[in-house]
Order: structure tokens, then sequence, then C-alpha cells
């Protein structure tokens, strides 16, 4: 796919107006299924489904945010997959054969030109394989979720995200369903970054855009190039979170062995404009950060990040030292409350 020109994706607005996209199922209502579900039931003109393995799951979404019960998945127009792609004994370990057999399901009921929006963190490649499985009967696209539970209204669903599309038409079907303004996919060139997404997100509302918001999200996207661009940028954020971390576990060690009151040293050093220094807790930890770093070491066979091997190293060894001491200490600096990933995905 060629780098994206206002030419390449020049989209006729009207086509994509007369294309129904209303009819939308949530496939996985947890931690991430269920506010995108809630979030869109909030928008006008949609028409919400959820589906997941856990009844009691559906129940709640029911029972909480008025999601309809889907008992099959034929006639929507949108199929939202936030399916955890962990393995079930072990949420640290990526795994996406749940993800797979959801897919086959689609293939056998969908009906032809439907958007499938993979919303879960997946591996670098899988939405390719997606559309393969789908025998290129559908629309595939990735827009990785964001997700900050504490600050739910600033960094909840509708913040600006990345999203890609397997062809062209992928992701000028998925733009229109999400943002909904068209200038979106003008505006972006190489050189493009998020500043100009949150500029545009909060000063350039036209009058059409209004007219056209009860078909579409409205959630400001930044669209790449290439599918396998937008699932990396998903891991390789959560493996950058990872690190940060890892370095303040690091040097939180460090201090321990060197006699250094760690929590006066980081507010030194946090003085720096352009440093933070993060607090250790209770290791890595989190259904996101662990299992997406695994992640983006497993995506090349040819090189391994020796950096984010070091990391992980360095987290077990701090968790081991927070066990030798029973998970907790009356040393100043470190803390007992959850981990620092706990609610970011």
């Amino acid at each position: 796919m060629d780098t994206i020109t206002s030419s390449s994706l020049d989209i006729n607005q009207k086509q994509y107006q007369s294309t129904s996209l209303n009819r939308v199922l949530i496939i996985g209502l947890g931690q991430l299924g269920l506010p995108v579900a809630k979030f869109i039931k909030e928008q006008e003109g949609f028409d919400v489904y959820g589906y997941d393995i856990s009844s009691k799951a559906m129940d709640r979404a029911h029972t909480t945010a008025g999601i309809k019960k889907a008992t099959n998945f034929s006639d929507f127009d949108v199929y939202i997959l936030c399916i955890s792609t962990h393995k079930p004994d072990d949420m640290f370990s990526p795994q996406i054969e749940g993800l797979f057999s959801i897919v086959d399901k689609i293939s056998k009921e969908a009906k032809n030109g439907a958007l499938v929006s993979i919303e879960s963190t997946i591996p670098k490649g899988t939405s390719k394989k997606v559309f393969e499985m789908l025998n290129h009967r559908l629309h595939v696209a990735h827009a990785p979720h964001r997700w900050y539970a504490l600050e739910e209204q600033e960094h909840g669903v509708n913040q600006v995200r990345v999203i890609g599309g397997v062809c062209d038409c992928c992701l000028k079907v998925a733009m229109y369903f999400y943002d909904g303004r068209s200038e979106n996919m003008n505006n972006y060139s190489s050189n493009t970054n998020t500043n100009t997404n949150e500029t545009r997100s909060k000063n350039n509302r036209s009058e059409n855009e209004n007219e056209n918001k009860s078909k579409s999200l409205g959630i400001p996207m930044h669209p790449v190039s290439d599918i396998e661009i937008a699932e990396l940028a998903k891991i390789v954020e959560n493996a950058d979170r990872y690190l940060q971390i890892a370095f303040a576990e690091d040097l939180y060690l460090y201090c321990q062995a060197n006699n250094i009151n760690f929590p006066e040293l980081r507010d030194a050093i946090n003085t720096k404009w352009n440093v933070h220094i993060l607090e250790p807790r209770e290791g890595i930890g989190g259904h996101c950060l662990p299992k997406d770093t695994k992640m983006f070491l497993q995506s090349s066979k040819s090189i391994k990040s020796k950096i984010l091997q070091a990391a992980i190293e360095v987290d077990q060894d701090y968790r081991r030292y927070r066990e030798a001491r029973g998970g907790c200490s009356s040393v100043v600096g470190e803390s007992t409350t959850p981990a620092v990933s706990s609610a970011t995905y």
C-alpha cells in the first residue's frame, strides 16, 4: 500500500452515506467491549447488539446498558471484535485462536460487504489472515483500542486512535463509520503527526460533519497506509510503556542496593522538563503491557529487541525482590498500590 495522499484516498462521501453502517454487533463484552457497546449505543442512529461466550457478560451488558443480545451473526452491517487475545490461564501470554474462531463464524453468517473492525490487540499480520478467512467478502480494518479507565471521559473510546485497512476500500468504509469526515483522509500524508489529529478533532468541525454525525461515531482517527502499521502501533506503544516502568523498577533496585533515597532522587530528576520517572509498584501487570510486549518480541523472526528482553528480566528481578520482602516494605518510597498499568489498555 502506498503512502496516504489526498488523491489516493479521495472519498466520495455520498457513496458512504448511502452505505448502511447502522446495525452494529460488538463481539466480546468484557473490559474493552462493554465500554465500546455503551458508547455506540449513546450515539444516534445505531442499532447495537452484543455477543459474548459468557452469558453473564451478555446479561450484564443488557442490564447495565440496554445492549440487545445477538443470537446469531447474520444481517449486521458492522462487526467490532473486542475479544481477549491472551491465554485463558495466563493473561501475560498472547493467544488469538479465540479471535479466529469468531471470524470463522462470521465468515459463515455475515452478508457481503459488511465491515469487520478488530479493536482487540493483535500480532502483526493477523488482519490480513482474517481477510483471507472471510474470502475477501467483507471489509477488514484494525482500529486498536486505547483506554484508561481512571480517565474515561478524556481517554476512553472517543480519543484519537490509529486505524488501518487491508485494502483502500476497507479503510474508507472504516473511516466513514468511525470518523465520518472525509477530509481526515485527504489531509494525511507521510509526515502527518498526532498533533494534527488533536487540532483537527477540536477545531475543524463543519456543518456537513454535524449532518453526518448520526451515521458515524465522530471519533478522531489517524489513518495509516498499511494495516500492519496499525497492528504494530498498539503493541509498540504498550512496549514503550513497559520500558518506562521497567526502568523505574531498575532504578529503584539500584537505590536499594546503594542506600539511596529513591523518592528523593525521583523527585529531583523529574524537575527536568523532558524527564518523567514513573513510580514502581507491584510489578508490570494488567491485561495489556506484558502480553503486548511479548507480542512485539514475537513479531520479528530476524531481530529481537534486546532492550525489551532486558526489561522483562528487570521486572522479574523486581518482583522477586518484593516477594522476598513479603510484598511490602517499610523502605521509604515503595508503594503497595496496584501496578501502574492496571487501568491502561
